[in-house]
């Protein structure tokens, strides 16, 4: 399934999103629906959005206007029909949508304290409160399908740069969320290992996950989006298939951004 099915509720519903930093409007009406086992891209300069909206779906930013629905899908239940909340109601239990998705930001933000095994298991632990005996095994197959079982006792400092953000990773989705969200994650990776965690999330949009995602690598957006997304001062200037987007784009504005990505000097 892809995003082109259209009958069944999306897992995201963004409708008329607005955010104010003071007088600044850094989302400015934003609408967006993302799909069950869809992954979108978002692309941008710095400062167009990307991050921010991320923000507000995850609740670290509140929105000023316009509303987020999430639903809990019933594909392969007897619950009936989907459940949607809206999770901009001040009165919604923050941590409680927080555990329904995973989250992966440009800083790997593993806890330095904990060994690689108990970083990946302690949401499933303390949040869920899976007996750990059965988060490690959940936890230890995460490690190995990443190729990094043999790193499970070490200490994040031990691991390189790529080595950190698949783990990363594997944390945000052991506890199988409902949405996953990646922001920016090969920003902070140096060149020759970005390819590893691009690789871990193309593996995981074959597998079925719903991925809403910030990059600046075009020519992975281009191999793994269902559609991209391009935003500007806050705004949704363009929406389609990579082919379009990519090489037959609407919008004078996204021709001039795609411009500069290719030729910086140009």
């Amino acid at each position: 399934m892809s995003g082109a099915d259209q009958r069944t509720e999306p897992v995201l519903r963004i409708e008329g999103v607005v955010k104010r930093f003071g007088e600044q409007s850094v989302l400015d009406g934003i609408d967006l629906e993302v799909a069950k086992h869809e992954v979108v891209v978002l692309i941008g300069a710095s400062g167009s959005g990307k991050s921010t909206l991320l923000k507000t779906i995850n609740l670290l930013e509140q929105v000023d206007d316009g509303r987020i629905l999430l639903t809990r899908s019933t594909e392969g239940s007897t619950e009936g029909e989907p459940h949607t909340q809206d999770i901009t109601d001040p009165r919604v239990d923050a941590d409680a949508i927080r555990a329904r998705i995973g989250v992966v930001f440009q800083h790997y933000n593993l806890f330095p304290h904990l060994r690689v095994l108990d970083n990946v298991t302690l949401a499933a632990r303390k949040v869920f409160r899976t007996p750990r005996a059965e988060a490690e095994r959940t936890g230890m197959a995460l490690l190995e399908r990443i190729g990094l079982g043999d790193k499970a006792r070490e200490y994040p400092d031990r691991l390189s740069g790529g080595q950190q953000q698949r783990v990363a990773i594997a944390r945000a989705i052991a506890t199988d969320p409902e949405l996953l969200l990646l922001d920016e994650i090969t920003s902070a990776l140096d060149p020759q290992l970005v390819g590893e965690v691009l690789d871990l999330v193309h593996e995981l949009k074959t597998q079925g996950s719903t991925i809403l995602m910030a990059t600046h690598e075009m020519s992975f957006a281009r191999r793994v989006a269902d559609r991209v997304v391009y935003l500007k001062d806050g705004r949704i200037i363009e929406s389609g298939p990579p082919a379009q987007v990519f090489d037959a784009p609407q919008r004078e504005e996204t021709r001039a951004f795609l411009a500069r990505v290719r030729d910086p000097f140009a």
